[in-house]
Formats: C-alpha cells, structure tokens, sequence
C-alpha cells in the first residue's frame, strides 16, 4: 500500500504462497476426507513489452510473478476428474469418465483444467483421474495471465502424480493447445512459456519461433525504479472478444505479403510492405506488430547495456501502437497510462490481450506514490472502478511445492 491511500486489495489477492497453498489443503481435505499427495504453483505474468507478437512468431518479454494459482490434489485410478475452486466459492464440478471428455464440452474456469486432463491424455500420457481443489492469488481477466496459470498449475499436478516428467516448454505447449483446441481461445504460448518458465529476478526474452528463450536480470531496486501493476478492475472475455479478430487479421496480412508470418515482414522495409495491402485496417495491424517486435529488441538492448532506466519511451509507444494500430485499449487502460506519464511515470502500458484489465507504470521510486495517487484521482473524476495497485516481484515458474 502506498501513500496514495488507493485500494490495495480488491480483486489482487496480496497473500503469501503458503497461505494459499494452506487454504487449498485444508479445502482438498474437507472435500475428500483426506490429505492431498502434493500441491504445485503456477505463477501469472507481466508482460514488460511485446503485445500481441507471439502469435506471430515474433519476440515476447514476459516475467512471472509473485500472484500464483496453487493446485492441492491426489491421484484417483477410476477415470474421474473432480475439481473445486475457491474462487468460484467452492464450486465443484465432476466429470464422471475421462474417456468421454470433448472439445468444448465444458465452460467457464473449469474448461482449463479439464483442457490440460484431455490434452495429457491426446498425447498419450496415461491420465486415470484425480481430485485437485484450486486456490488463487492472481485475478482473473485482469491481463496477468491466470488461465495460463490455472493451465500450468494443474498441468505440472497431473504430470507428477501420474508420474510423468515434463520439461517447462513441453509443458507450455501442451497448456497452449489446452487452450486453443479444448477451451477455444487462439491465444500464443507466450502467457504460458512465462508461467512454466519465469525465473526468480529475471524478465525472460523469448523468440516465439524459435522457441528460444533467455532470462535478463531485471533489478529496478538497484536502478532506484519501481514497476507497479495498476488493475483497472475491466474485466475482459478474451473469447468472446476482438482477439481473435486480431489474430486472423495478422494471419491475413502475412499471406497478403507471402511471408510465413508477420515476425518476418522487415522494419526497414515495413512502409513498402504496408502499401501492399491497401487495406487500412490490415496497415495498421501490420504497423504494430513489426514496430512491437523492434521495441522487444531494443528494450533488450537498454537491459543488456545496464540502462533500464531508458526503457520508459519504448513501453508508452507500445501502448500508443496497441491503442491507435491495435485498438485493443479501453477508456480505462488509456486514462491509467495518461495520468502516470502526468505524474511523472518514465514509461506505462496495458498488458495482456486488451478490452480491459491492467497496466504498467515505470517510474522512479520516489515517484510511485504520486504515480498511483494520479491513477487514482482520475479515475475517481471519470467514475470508473478504483484501482488496485501492487508491485510485481520477477519469480520462479510452475513447480511443485515443499
């Protein structure tokens, strides 16, 4: 909580690891009369800058953080799946035989972990059933990736009770096609290569295509800055939104241009590129994404130079490139990053897949305060929601846990 006197915890849960993972123990004993085999977490993200490239084979520089969905759960030999989740006020759903279970067949937040039980299981990996009691301190729909999360929590449980050994990309991409072929959303992998694979202190440059990916120290205490997290409580439905507009869009254009997507359209030859499609909505599409990729490389420049200080530019020009080119902001996001950069934020922008949910603000540490005060008054002046703020540690990806 700072001086701002803003909210500090409607809708991002602030409680420790433990005291979630203790919460989804005792719920799994109250369910099942006995102990859970193990629980595992699964951490969110912050994507620093690279919105809405990884879909197009290009550059992403994501962190995880300190908000985790932790899964409590035993094996089960009988082909039921059972879950329950404290966020949705201890709803359990049983899917009676795992054999039955289709694409599509369930919806809301139960659709991801049944998605990681059938996508195990279409890739040949024995999953007989298991009863798992979800608990959360990441918020949902508020851009941090929490369905990457749910995905990657339960994932990395069902792998390791039934004794399957999953490396952190293996693990991505099964939770990526959970996503896409069960659950129906056409997202990247970025959201979940962040959640298998943050490391503690570090922002993680990941080449999509390659699926290469290298950790950088991100130390802004040392630099005297702050990264602060400001939910604007706009909550998005990414399936039922734009995304994926966007994305058939972008697949569009690469076919228009005759490359294999959009990571491979030049910047130096990028106006060229765009006279080609006539289409304005196609130009601008095109204009983020290869403009988006440069900033990545750039801002990995500034870091390995030791000048984290001067990334703040290139964050707010990806929120201007995603609000005029993408056009995936809302009044909200957009008054967020206004009022930081008036109060003295070196950098701010949405993150996540837009229509609603969160924003980052660079600042300096003895700015943050009124950065958030800012936030605060304006939105207060136009009558949104109050926002909530917190800063984001850089932490370890999903794991089981002590």
């Amino acid at each position: 909580m700072s001086e701002s006197g803003a909210a500090s915890s409607a809708g991002v849960d602030g409680r420790a690891l433990d005291a979630v993972a203790r919460s989804a123990a005792a719920a799994f004993r109250e369910l099942t009369g006995r102990a859970p085999e193990g629980s595992w977490a699964a951490p969110g993200r912050v994507n620093v800058i690279g919105e809405h490239t990884d879909y197009n084979d290009g550059f992403v520089l994501p962190m995880a953080i300190d908000r985790e969905v932790v899964v409590s759960g035993a094996a089960r030999r009988d082909g039921v799946l059972r879950l329950r989740s404290l966020q949705q006020r201890g709803e359990t759903l049983e899917i009676a035989d795992l054999d039955r279970l289709e694409p599509s067949a369930l919806r809301g937040w139960s659709a991801y972990p049944a998605g990681m039980a059938w996508v195990l299981r279409q890739a040949g990996h024995a999953i007989a059933g298991a009863d798992l009691v979800i608990d959360s301190s990441l918020p949902a729909g508020a851009g941090m990736a929490s369905s990457a999360a749910l995905e990657c929590a339960t994932g990395r449980a069902l792998a390791d009770l039934h004794g399957i050994s999953l490396g952190p990309v293996e693990l991505a991409r099964l939770a990526q096609r959970a996503e896409n072929d069960f659950v129906g959303m056409p997202c990247g992998i970025m959201d979940q290569l962040a959640s298998t694979a943050g490391v503690a202190g570090h922002v993680l440059f990941i080449d999509v295509r390659a699926l290469a990916i290298r950790p950088y120290p991100f130390d802004l205490a040392a630099a005297g800055l702050a990264l602060v997290v400001v939910d604007t409580h706009t909550r998005h439905q990414l399936t039922q939104s734009g995304y994926a507009d966007r994305r058939a869009a972008c697949e569009r254009a690469a076919r228009l241009l005759g490359v294999p997507a959009l990571r491979d359209v030049a910047l130096e030859s990028l106006e060229a590129s765009l006279a080609e499609l006539g289409d304005p909505v196609l130009v601008r599409r095109v204009r983020h994404v290869v403009t988006e990729d440069a900033r990545v490389l750039q801002v990995i420049e500034l870091l390995a130079a030791g000048r984290v200080d001067e990334i703040g530019p290139l964050l707010t020009a990806s929120h201007a490139s995603l609000r005029d080119d993408f056009e995936v902001t809302c009044p909200e996001l957009d008054c967020g990053v206004d009022s930081a950069l008036w109060a003295g934020a070196l950098g701010a922008r949405m993150i996540g897949g837009g229509f609603g949910g969160s924003l980052i603000a660079l600042a300096r540490e003895d700015r943050i305060a009124a950065v958030e005060a800012a936030i605060d008054a304006a939105f207060g002046q136009a009558r949104f929601a109050r926002p909530t703020f917190f800063r984001a540690a850089p932490s370890d990806g999903a794991r089981r846990l002590p």
